[in-house]
């Protein structure tokens, strides 16, 4: 950021004698004193209000970057850490996930950060926030048999479950989801507390959408 300097008197100016012999010109000699070159306060001046002007931009720099930095993670997008293994293979403990913040449509399928609802209790440290896959929509009947999920009395393709008995859900159910609520269930059915356990979640709890896996590496992925 630049600035363009004031017009007028500068206050930090300092004048350059001009006295001394007649006829001499002035700036002359060696001395610092009347007829000698500019003093050490005069070249001092700029280089404090270079000083001061850096210093200033600086300060403003790192002011718009700590904004833009809270509106970004307070309104459009906020990093979380996984710390489980409930969406398994989906996600991985210790993954670093990005979730948007601006999403306005919820669908099934899609994989939501959401506060710690009040009737979760599921043993262990509680976490502020949990991320489960969006399973059963407002309205809908949701229910378990025979280790597949029904949704008002239609069993559901969930090709995001992993392979083998993890993919098993357990009977429950059958539940009416209230308006403005959803049921969320973990991919990793036999190792997942959700709301099989603890019921629908409101809409006003949900955080925001997960899109990318930022870490590790290996797991750089958008969905």
């Amino acid at each position: 950021m630049s600035s363009v300097p004031p017009t007028g008197t500068d206050p930090d100016a300092v004048a350059v004698p001009t006295g001394g012999v007649p006829g001499e010109v002035p700036g002359g000699g060696s001395g610092g004193g009347p007829g000698g070159g500019p003093t050490a306060a005069g070249a001092q001046a700029p280089r404090r209000r270079s000083a001061r002007r850096w210093l200033l931009e600086w300060a403003i720099v790192i002011v718009v970057a700590v904004l833009v930095a809270f509106v970004v993670r307070t309104y459009v997008a906020q990093t979380f850490y996984v710390p489980s293994t409930s969406m398994y293979p989906t996600l991985k403990a210790g993954d670093r996930i990005v979730v948007n913040k601006l999403s306005s449509t919820i669908h099934r399928g899609d994989i939501v950060v959401f506060r710690r609802p009040p009737a979760e209790n599921c043993g262990g440290p509680p976490v502020p926030d949990l991320v489960k896959r969006v399973i059963g929509l407002p309205g809908e009947t949701i229910s378990a048999r025979g280790g597949h999920v029904y949704i008002t009395g239609a069993r559901i393709r969930e090709p995001w479950l992993p392979k083998g008995p993890q993919r098993t859900t357990t009977n429950f159910g059958p539940v009416k989801i209230p308006a403005g609520e959803y049921f969320m269930m973990g991919d990793n059915r036999v190792n997942s507390c959700d709301s099989r356990m603890w019921g629908p979640v409101k809409r006003s709890y949900i955080v925001g959408k997960v899109f990318l896996i930022l870490w590790p590496p290996s797991q750089f992925r958008f969905f």
